[in-house]
């Protein structure tokens, strides 16, 4: 089980880059005040780590927050994302550049394929294996791919992914995919870990939310980070962004832990990636 002790914890990536455990998602945030707002909460409240993607639209008023919040471009780490729609070689290169000047970033910390797009998503990869010997972004990764994508990748890459970010929460555990990942030295990272507050009410997570004086939420995430998951929950209140960050002063046991576990139901509430519409 992983001890992670504080909001500023890291885990190293196989390439040696840092990455927070803990981080804000900015998905479905609308661009302008509320995503700038969201973000500098997020980074008043000791985040390090904001994702963002092309198609959430919102990576201008993302790097608008980062000018204003006035913290050094390298205590921060930034993702993106590569839209499905710009994947391919050349178009992925473009895309890079368009989500930087948007962001107004001079580097990026963590860029992601964002859907294994059929087809294409090799070339994608190579053009992130690209942009890394560049020295543009600082880790390269996925997003959405299953055990049967990576496998495609590690088989022609040069560089391998260093992240894969999944949909990820107690009744959708990827046993599967995280023992891979781990296996190949890939950091998995969960979207949407409380699985858009469906769970919030589940009795089985109330209850230990009662006996460790915590929320629902909190237990969840805390679960994400035991079980060595990148975690990025999104929220645009300032108490909840607050709050979600507030799991480093205790543990679950195994046994709780074994209790979140029996919720999985290999349920997902996003687009499956082997039957996505792209």
């Amino acid at each position: 089980m992983t001890t992670i002790k504080s909001l500023q914890d890291t885990t190293v990536l196989h390439n040696g880059v840092e990455m927070p455990w803990f981080g804000l998602g900015v998905f479905k945030v609308e661009d302008g005040q509320e995503v700038i707002d969201s973000v500098k909460w997020a980074i008043e409240a000791g985040y390090k780590s904001i994702d963002t993607a092309a198609i959430y639209k919102n990576e201008e008023g993302v790097g608008q927050a980062i000018k204003e919040a006035g913290v050094p471009r390298e205590e921060l780490f930034i993702t993106t994302k590569v839209w499905n729609a710009d994947q391919g070689y050349e178009s992925t290169l473009a895309a890079f550049e368009e989500s930087m000047n948007k962001l107004g970033l001079e580097y990026l910390d963590l860029y992601l394929v964002h859907w294994p797009v059929k087809g294409k998503y090799k070339e994608t990869w190579r053009a992130l294996e690209k942009l890394y010997k560049d020295g543009k972004v600082k880790a390269i990764g996925v997003s959405n791919f299953q055990v049967h994508h990576l496998e495609d990748i590690l088989a022609v890459c040069e560089i391998k992914p260093m992240v894969n970010q999944v949909e990820y929460h107690p009744r959708l555990a990827q046993k599967e995919l995280l023992l891979f990942c781990k296996d190949n030295n890939i950091q998995l990272e969960a979207w949407s870990p409380l699985m858009q507050g469906e769970l919030l009410n589940e009795p089985s997570l109330v209850e230990l939310a009662k006996k460790h004086g915590k929320s629902v939420a909190q237990i969840i995430l805390r679960w994400d980070v035991q079980n060595g998951v990148v975690t990025i929950p999104k929220s645009v209140k300032q108490h909840r962004i607050v709050e979600n960050a507030d799991i480093f002063d205790f543990e679950l046991s195994l046994e709780d832990m074994a209790k979140i576990d029996a919720l999985n139901e290999d349920r997902r509430i996003g687009p499956d990636p082997d039957n996505f519409d792209f």
